[in-house]
């Protein structure tokens, strides 16, 4: 695998990198939507839509408790190990679309979560109070400091994404891009590609490679994320020059 390095010259060497769920299915986290619509055979809108926190809020607090007790029972997987590698040489950020903290267990230090992580709930009044969850169960009697009941800390459908400004910004100064496991079908997330400079390198390694329109200096490297990412890495980390 040849990379497009060796022209790059008076960089900072900033790597941004956008995973999305096929990073964590190979670690035996479902994906978000599965081909029949259903997530873990719940319909997404009985279960991840403000809506179904009003009708049935038991349901959504115990769906998310299972879903955190299986990211919890997950382990990173090589794919994870190998982009926190990529600090040793490199100023590296992860935007992950994904709610688990698989990442950071790796060893990666920099992540932004577009859409939440639910190691964490957060008040049901004010979203930007969020507090650590003890092991994986969330009760229904637990409280914010408003004493509103606490919830996933997780974005839902319908809700706004906080963190797309950041991650916008930071896209913005990539010296490199690499996504990975991501179909590009969750907006805005999909659009984060676009606020990379034409420039730049750019990398996609997933076995079903994403249509995408209009982006330069593409490279596509058809492979589940256990095997392309660290192929890629390795690559990258024999770069003499900084990017």
């Amino acid at each position: 695998m040849k990379t497009k390095l060796a022209n790059q010259h008076q960089h900072t060497g900033e790597i941004v990198v956008l995973t999305g769920a096929g990073i964590s299915a190979e670690s035996g986290l479902k994906t978000f939507r599965d081909s029949d619509g259903l997530w873990e055979g719940y319909n997404i809108e009985d279960v991840a839509t403000p809506e179904a926190w009003q009708r049935n809020p038991a349901l959504v607090q115990d769906f998310y408790n299972q879903r955190r007790k299986s990211v919890l029972e997950a382990q990173p997987n090589v794919a994870h190990y190998a982009l926190a590698r990529l600090e040793e040489k490199y100023k590296v950020t992860i935007i992950t679309q994904n709610i688990d903290d698989l990442h950071e267990r790796a060893g990666s230090t920099n992540v932004v979560h577009l859409h939440g992580i639910i190691t964490r709930s957060q008040s049901s009044r004010n979203a930007r109070l969020t507090y650590p969850i003890k092991g994986w169960e969330l009760r229904m009697d637990e409280v914010c400091e408003l004493g509103s009941p606490l919830r996933p800390h997780v974005v839902w459908f319908g809700e706004m994404v906080p963190m797309i400004e950041t991650a916008a910004q930071i896209c913005s100064t990539a010296d490199l891009f690499i996504l990975v496991g991501t179909s590009l079908a969750v907006y805005p997330a999909s659009g984060l590609i676009n606020y990379v400079p034409d420039e730049v390198p750019k990398y996609i390694v997933d076995p079903k490679i994403p249509t995408v329109y209009n982006v330069d200096n593409l490279t596509k490297i058809e492979a589940k994320a256990s095997i392309g990412v660290p192929e890629l890495v390795d690559e990258l980390m024999k770069v003499d020059a900084e990017l």
